[in-house]
């Protein structure tokens, strides 16, 4: 049976065994979804990203990311650890490079020991209703502090729920609460506005993932929830950090920043470090067809 190589990648981190780890897998441009869906499983890792050549003009390579359950159309530390590490394998120079994924095009500054993402354009959804959040992490509706819950993101979008610092470690994730509300994914946070940071966690039922150490996407997304509240300018660039992956044994660090004009965020990126863990082969499994 053919094999495929791949790399283990711990991201948002400069330590080993710590952040978010990531699988990334070379070589598999003959696999169809299936395939690529079983190697995820095989992995158990939240993530595993799929380096292919691009089908875009423009872009430098191609990525498909998969959870365990499910195919994401973008995300955030897949995303970094797949250009870092292609980047140390000599595939690419360091630099500007462009991922193509399901979401678009996306920009890359890169070197071999972190990356800067630029998401896609920022969206913003209305208000939402705060108790059906709080009631799928076991919070009460007096832990909510702050400007209202909205959806926010730039190319995945998240719900985010602002809570009082001493909350964010009690969140504990509800997967029968979260479906009957249909909630497949939220960040829960605390914000310090005076180091302008960020204590999160972020659970993601809908695709297979109680809890994740660090989120690149949703730390995208919350700095367009961050201007749209008035927590960060409304013109110009503002920089914000992220602390998550604590309460897993997993600290991450997100630095980030948001452009806004008009009240609006126009702009968002988030960086982070990425530690080689492990290389080797796997099996390719069969076609299922």
């Amino acid at each position: 049976m053919s094999t495929l190589s791949y790399e283990i990648v711990d991201v948002f981190t400069d330590r080993p065994f710590t952040g978010n780890p990531l699988a990334v897998v070379f070589g598999a441009q003959t696999l169809d979804r299936t395939q690529m869906q079983l190697l995820a499983r095989e992995f158990n890792l939240s993530e595993t990203v799929f380096v292919l050549p691009p089908t875009q003009a423009g872009a430098t390579y191609r990525a498909r990311i998969f959870t365990t359950l499910t195919e994401l159309p973008f995300a955030g530390h897949p995303s970094i650890g797949a250009a870092v590490t292609a980047v140390r394998r000599g595939m690419h120079p360091a630099g500007r490079l462009t991922q193509e994924c399901a979401a678009g095009l996306l920009p890359l500054e890169v070197d071999r020991d972190q990356a800067r993402l630029t998401g896609a354009a920022p969206t913003l959804g209305p208000e939402l209703d705060a108790e059906p959040l709080l009631q799928m992490v076991g919070l009460d509706p007096a832990d909510h502090a702050g400007p209202p819950c909205r959806v926010a993101g730039c190319g995945l979008e998240f719900p985010y729920l602002p809570v009082h610092p001493d909350a964010v470690a009690r969140a504990r994730l509800d997967p029968l609460t979260a479906a009957r509300h249909g909630i497949e994914h939220l960040s829960v946070f605390s914000w310090d506005p005076q180091n302008q940071t960020a204590h999160a966690r972020v659970f993601v039922p809908g695709a297979g993932i109680d809890e994740d150490p660090a989120t690149g996407s949703a730390a995208l997304g919350l700095g367009v929830w961050l201007v749209a509240t008035g927590l960060l300018p409304g013109e110009g660039t503002s920089a914000y950090s992220i602390r998550q992956g604590l309460e897993l044994g997993r600290p991450s660090e997100l630095t980030c920043t948001v452009t806004a004009r008009d009240d609006m965020a126009v702009a968002s990126s988030v960086s982070g470090h990425v530690v080689p863990i492990a290389r080797g082969e796997i099996d390719v499994p069969p076609f299922v067809g």
